[in-house]
């Protein structure tokens, strides 16, 4: 091909296709050679200074010393400088005395995200909101109080708490109309609320009493909120909540966090759920 140029004096290979493309044997530009060489050079001034070159024992040291887990070491030792300071105040105060110092406070709810995020949100959400058969912790409802002493007491002890199933005790006419009248608001107009003695669990007002756990039926927050909310209340009366003697008993366990967490843990925990808007 060569011998066929047709670009005679071209600094070209003597490849030539469709007439007129060919391949030319020009040098690189010279800013790309000092490019080139500048990375060459800078890889082996890395190599001399930083671990780099694995061997049949180890790798290359690196003349510096430095190692991806020293400089995490460092900086965790500087983050826990920042902490040591909050942290030994927070031994000896109380979770109610934390919340009245601002400071204090603020740094227990960023310290106590991740605690959140390991022990709680799989089951009441990131932000606190539920998740499917589990209860919104965000809003001011609370079955046993939201005080934040309370709040101690739930996280460290769990709860469990306990309605009856009524399968065997109701009719279905009976469960219609006690769960109508829970939907709209105001189940003391039903006279069973009475009559089955509904009121020794829900108070005579059926605005549930914070001892015993039990729901207030009046307020519209569903403790198992579902899209057909009617049939939910329906089974909740039918088939109560925990109830061992029901296979189709609800379950509803808050489990107990005393033994994997530690006094302090659970503290800061309780003020975290506290100052989601929940606390009360």
């Amino acid at each position: 091909m060569a011998d066929n140029n047709p670009f005679p004096g071209e600094n070209n290979t003597g490849h030539i296709w469709d007439d007129n493309l060919r391949e030319l044997d020009n040098p690189a530009p010279r800013w790309w050679m000092i490019a080139f060489w500048a990375s060459i050079l800078w890889v082996i001034g890395y190599a001399i200074l930083y671990p780099m070159i694995p061997g049949l024992s180890g790798f290359t040291k690196g003349v510096m010393g430095w190692t991806q887990i020293g400089e995490y070491k460092e900086g965790l030792d500087e983050v826990e400088m920042v902490r040591g300071e909050f942290e030994a105040k927070l031994k000896g105060m109380t979770a109610k005395e934390i919340l009245a110092d601002e400071g204090l406070s603020s740094y227990t709810v960023a310290s106590a995200k991740v605690l959140f995020g390991d022990n709680c949100a799989a089951c009441h959400g990131a932000g606190g909101q539920g998740g499917p058969g589990y209860p919104v912790i965000a809003d001011d409802d609370w079955l046993y109080g939201g005080s934040v002493e309370v709040l101690e007491q739930t996280i460290a002890n769990g709860r469990m708490g306990v309605m009856p199933s009524h399968a065997k005790l109701l009719s279905d006419e009976e469960v219609d109309k006690l769960a109508t009248a829970i939907m709209s608001g105001n189940p003391t107009a039903e006279p069973l609320f009475m009559s089955k003695a509904c009121f020794a669990c829900h108070g005579p007002d059926g605005k549930g009493m914070q001892a015993l756990g039990s729901a207030n039926l009046t307020d519209s927050v569903w403790r198992f909120a579902e899209e057909d909310q009617l049939a939910s209340v329906k089974l909740t009366i039918k088939h109560g909540v925990n109830d061992t003697s029901d296979p189709m008993s609800r379950n509803a366990v808050m489990p107990k966090f005393g033994d994997r967490l530690s006094k302090d843990e659970i503290k800061k925990l309780a003020v975290y759920v506290y100052k989601l808007g929940g606390g009360q």
